[in-house]
This record gives C-alpha cells, structure tokens and sequence, in this order.
C-alpha cells in the first residue's frame, strides 16, 4: 500500500532575496538517511502550466518514495529568486534540482554551484544557455511549437497576406525567443517584416496580454492573424478582440495544451493551440534524479518530451488531433 504524505505549502523569504513559494512532500529534509530530496524551481507558481508540472512531479516523487521540495519565483523573470531557491535546495541537501529557468543564462553560476556540490541538475520546459550548463534536459521543442502554430496559421489564410500581430513572452526568456522564432519560421517570415504590424512582451499573462492587444489595436485594427506565446496570452488577446468586434475574424493560435486551452479551441475562442507534455518532463526528471541517487548514472543532452497541434478544424499537410482527444491527453 503506498504511504499517504501531507502536503504543506508555505510562504518563504530567502535573506535578503526575492520571497519565494514551497511546497514539500515527503519525509523528513534534515534525516540525511530519509527518502531522496528533489528540488523543484518553476518560474512561477501561479501559471496552470507549472502547476501542472510541479503537482506531476510531487504525486510522481510519492510514488518512488522520494521527497520533492517545490520553489518558485514570484513572476516570470524573477531571477533573484530562483538563484536564492537553487542555493538554499544545495543547502537542505537535494541530491538533484529541476529547474524551469527564467533566464537561460542568469542563473548559470547557481547552477555550476550546485553541480560542484554533486547535484544532479536537470532542465524542465526550458533550455539554459548553453545548454551543457545543466546535465540534462527534458522539454518541448519550442522551435517546433511556434513552427507549428505559425504553419496551422498560414495555411488558415491561404492566400490572404498576413496581418500579424505578436504577443510575445518575457524578453531575453529562451523560450519566448524559441516559439516566436518558430512561428515566424512557420509563416514564412522574418523579423522585421512589414506583414508584423506590432509586437509587445506578455510574460505569458492574460491581463498584460490584453492590455498589450488593446494597445496594438489602437495603433492598427486591419489584423488577421495574431500569434501567442500562450494560451494565458491567447485568452487575454481575444478578449481584446472581441472587444473590438473582432473575435472570429482573426486567425489566432497558441501553445501550451493544458485542459482549460483545449476547451477554448473546442469553443471556438481560438483556432488552434500546440500541445505540450509537463506531465512527461516531470515524471522523466524525478525518475532520472531516483535513478542518480542510486547508481550515479547521470542522463545528458536533450530529450524532447513532443508537441502535439489540437484543432476541431483540420488543414491538409498538417499532422493533428481534435479536442476530444486533446481534452483526454491535455497537459499528459
């Protein structure tokens, strides 16, 4: 029978750096002959998406009998904070730490910290820069997801010439850089086209997605199509639209995949959204830091977790799923 855990969720403040959340399951942290501690640092604890992949890898951490302690910034871009939770899980005694990074390159000198200490260090959803900063990485291709929302994109306007407008993530952030690479890719575009009649940073927020759409649309409401960082920032960007009695006239797209995005694109709010799979990343990442503390092998390189397109209208030479089953994988 497996052995029920509480759970406890708990405000901390890390001396004088950004406060951050945990949440802890498990034994005991001090008993150093306990279960294995894993560390967990998402970029924030609000967003569905990283509360999917930090509830995935506790219920996952519970079944091999390990401890998983949960951190995270209070924003996306917090990079103090995640710093300060990289260094006090070296502290408590983590035997590998699992890391959704704000900024590639902001917290390379915790991470190489950590590993100097015996760490195993391992990158959920996001790369770091470079990517041999951590051991391993388990993620989406986010190359791969903007591409695909950018062809689902093209392909809808057919013939049309693109209007675009763009609500992107947090500058600087890899992932942001990544899927608004791709899609461009994926339309055929570049930066700096004239078809891109604006641009604005979201940090993957509906409320700023809107206010940023509203924004846009002042300047010019001729546009057609609208591309996503993702589904937060596809809800906020057609609630502008509509707004501006658009909705249903602009070919807009997303990414993420979770259960509430699916229901969106079954509703008609957006057209389509690029799946991903935190349940995977989670549940491969606690088993590789298991599998560590056991016999040392440590994992290495990338390993794509997929990206899947969920749409109810499908388009010749793209590879996609419905709703139906998008409502029964989402976020799996």
């Amino acid at each position: 029978m497996r052995r029920t855990v509480p759970v406890i969720l708990l405000a901390v403040a890390l001396a004088g750096t950004t406060a951050c959340t945990k949440t802890k399951s498990g034994g005991d942290a001090g008993d150093s002959s306990g279960p294995v501690k894993i560390g967990l640092v998402t970029k924030t604890d609000t967003n569905p998406y990283f509360v999917k992949l930090r509830e995935s890898a506790k219920a996952h951490a519970q079944e091999k009998g390990a401890e998983l302690i949960a951190v995270a910034g209070k924003f996306d871009g917090d990079n103090e904070g995640q710093v300060a939770a990289i260094e006090n899980l070296v502290q408590q005694g983590v035997k590998g730490i699992m890391i959704t990074p704000s900024n590639s390159t902001g917290i390379l000198g915790a991470l190489k910290q950590a590993k100097e200490k015996g760490v195993l260090v391992i990158a959920l959803d996001t790369e770091t820069d470079p990517k041999d900063a951590v051991d391993a990485t388990y993620a989406t291709n986010n190359v791969t997801a903007g591409e695909l929302q950018g062809k689902y994109v093209k392909a809808t306007l057919g013939s049309t010439a693109p209007k675009l407008l763009m609500m992107d993530g947090t500058p600087g952030g890899t992932v942001d850089e990544q899927r608004h690479r791709g899609f461009l890719q994926g339309m055929g575009l570049k930066d700096g086209d004239p078809a891109i009649l604006g641009t604005a940073p979201t940090n993957g927020d509906q409320n700023k997605a809107q206010a940023a759409m509203e924004n846009l649309l002042q300047r010019d409401s001729s546009v057609n199509a609208v591309y996503t960082l993702n589904e937060p920032a596809a809800r906020g960007a057609v609630a502008a639209l509509t707004a501006k009695g658009l909705a249903g006239k602009v070919a807009v797209g997303s990414i993420d995949g979770g259960c509430q995005g699916v229901a969106d694109v079954k509703a008609g709010k957006y057209l389509a959204t690029v799946m991903q799979f935190p349940k995977k990343m989670a549940e491969q990442g606690v088993d590789a830091v298991v599998s560590f503390a056991k016999d040392g092998k440590k994992p290495t390189g990338f390993i794509d977790t997929g990206a899947q397109l969920i749409t109810d209208k499908p388009l010749a030479g793209l590879d996609s799923k419905d709703t139906t089953w998008g409502a029964q994988n989402c976020w799996g």
